[in-house]
């Protein structure tokens, strides 16, 4: 059975890359949990897949082409739906944000990058390899401010901050980078844009003292959750595993402080930042 054209590389690959492989299991009369069964994946985990939430790797496009018997089309081009401008184990959640609804994240060491300013992202990547040239900084800094221009839009996606306050204590680029810095987190706040919550110090123990989390949730696709570690990171669509993280990301904001006093707490450190950087 003749499988269908090569994508064109000047449109959205996976967003086209997800619409044939709904359209290939349609037509053989399969469910997503049929067609994950044969793949050993899950259904929410092709659902992801046509939605475009998720990345075809080549050992699964390989095996859509045997199931769906769509002469090689998946393994062809599932490379160039892969293409990012991210490092490998970002660049699947990055294209997620875009699709996301609903963002809510837990950062407990430094600012998230989609609030921070250039100078504090220059300063994150300058401390994460001290060794690149000044060109490739650059290049990540670029590509982290337009990842934060989803916040360009007026309402969506809902961004849901928890924000630990040792991440605000820690001087990232000098007093002037984070002054700068927090008035960018106060301004997103204020003007309704983001919700801000600041985690104590004197909350003490808490439930995510293990690491960072993001949540997001689409429209058309399951939620995803994605844990980060030092130069790694994992998506999980495990719906028990999502659910899990979800009731931890609510401690998070039970334990937190209110908008208000998180807001005036981010204020007033942006002060302190400012005046001590300009006695």
């Amino acid at each position: 059975m003749a499988g269908p054209k090569d994508l064109d590389p000047s449109s959205s690959p996976r967003a086209l890359l997800g619409a044939e492989l709904r359209h290939a299991r349609e037509r053989m009369g399969l469910s997503q949990d049929q067609l994950g069964q044969r793949l050993f994946v899950s259904g929410s985990f092709i659902g992801q897949l046509e939605a475009g939430t998720r990345r075809m790797q080549p050992d699964i496009a390989r095996m859509l082409d045997e199931v769906l018997e769509t002469g090689g089309f998946f393994a062809r081009n599932c490379m160039a739906a892969a293409k990012s401008r991210y490092q490998e184990h970002f660049a699947e959640v990055a294209e997620s944000e875009t699709r996301a609804t609903a963002i809510r994240q837990y950062a407990p060491l430094l600012i998230p990058g989609l609030l921070q300013t250039s100078a504090y992202a220059r300063a994150v990547n300058h401390a994460y390899d001290p060794t690149t040239p000044e060109e490739t900084i650059e290049e990540w800094v670029d590509n982290r401010m337009a990842r934060a221009r989803l916040l360009d839009h007026p309402t969506k996606p809902l961004l849901w901050a928890v924000l630990d306050e040792a991440a605000l204590r820690r001087e990232t680029g000098g007093r002037a980078v984070m002054a700068e810095a927090l008035r960018h987190v106060a301004g997103l706040a204020r003007r309704g844009r983001v919700i801000v919550q600041v985690l104590p110090l004197s909350a003490g123990a808490h439930t995510a003292m293990e690491g960072a989390l993001k949540l997001m949730d689409f429209e058309d696709a399951p939620p995803l959750v994605y844990l980060e570690g030092v130069r790694t990171g994992r998506l999980e669509d495990d719906p028990a595993t999502v659910t899990q993280l979800r009731f931890v990301f609510d401690l998070l904001v039970a334990s937190a402080l209110s908008q208000a006093k998180s807001l005036a707490l981010v204020e007033a450190l942006a002060e302190d930042y400012a005046h001590e950087a300009h006695p």
